[in-house]
């Protein structure tokens, strides 16, 4: 979900600029900068980017000039300036004190400087102006999400192939590993079956559970099964991310059974690096909307 997009607006009265950042995040993180004036359309532009770009950690940054003076953000009293000044020139000379600093003393005086507020009718029109601008920088910024996101998709399939190919080694050796477990249980066993007595049907029913906290075939099957809903899922059109982790999240029980289940040194090494391609996976996911 990483992303950027900038869009700006000049003409003879203002120049407007927009720019949009956009990080990994499970959820709508919106950082808003924005003129005074616009405070009020918070929501509205919360709502903007959810519909465009759903979830991230998203920044924007509204920057808005006016090239006429006539609409300043504060008004001076100057009446008032003057008499602080008057005041404060005054005991400085008092005291034979510098006046150097008398002129910004005066004006951040109380009540000196006060904040305007803009008529609502030029806030409608300039809000209408930055709307069009936060839209094109905020689509911008969707169009790099996706061109990343097509990178991003050729490296989710190459991943997932290479566990499939994991998959298919492990199968190709199960058979090899059934037949090395029997044979040791028999190397172990000959000699002392031979020197002592024992029920035949109890060493059989042993044998089987031991087989079955063996066997890997229901883990290999659920695998294959999970293999292959994460490449359809990911063929999907958009909003797969989060079911993408889940199903990531089954993948990695199932390896990880197997790896515990096998007892094979050979399978042991398909499982590391089918293990190496999920963690890759699970770190890309992220990047999924």
């Amino acid at each position: 979900m990483t992303g950027f997009g900038n869009a700006g607006w000049e003409d003879e009265n203002y120049i407007i600029h927009v720019e949009v950042k956009s990080l990994n995040s499970k959820f709508l993180d919106l950082s808003l900068r924005s003129p005074r004036q616009f405070s009020e359309k918070e929501l509205e532009i919360r709502t903007l980017v959810q519909g465009i770009l759903e979830r991230g950690k998203v920044s924007v940054n509204i920057e808005f000039m006016s090239k006429t003076g006539s609409d300043l953000p504060v008004t001076i009293n100057e009446d008032l300036f003057k008499a602080y000044f008057s005041k404060f020139n005054a005991l400085a000379k008092e005291v034979g004190a510098d006046n150097a600093e008398i002129f910004k003393l005066a004006l951040q005086a109380p009540s000196v400087m006060n904040s305007t507020s803009v008529e609502a009718e030029n806030v409608g029109e300039e809000w209408s102006l930055v709307k069009k601008v936060l839209e094109e920088a905020i689509l911008k910024c969707d169009a790099f999400r996706q061109d990343e996101g097509r990178v991003l998709f050729q490296k989710l399939e190459e991943n997932i192939a290479s566990i499939a190919e994991g998959l298919d080694q492990v199968k190709s050796e199960e058979g090899n590993r059934k037949n090395k477990i029997q044979n040791r249980i028999r190397n172990h066993f000959k000699e002392w079956l031979e020197e002592n007595d024992f029920d035949e049907n109890r060493f059989e029913q042993e044998l089987i559970y031991y087989f079955e906290k063996l066997d890997i075939t229901e883990e290999l099957v659920r695998l294959d099964t999970h293999l292959k809903y994460f490449s359809k899922t990911l063929s999907e059109e958009k909003g797969q991310g989060k079911k993408l982790g889940f199903i990531s999240q089954e993948i990695g029980r199932e390896i990880n059974t197997i790896g515990s289940k096998a007892n094979d040194a050979v399978i042991q090494r398909s499982v590391i690096r089918m293990k190496d391609e999920l963690e890759k996976i699970k770190e890309q996911s992220l990047n999924v909307l």
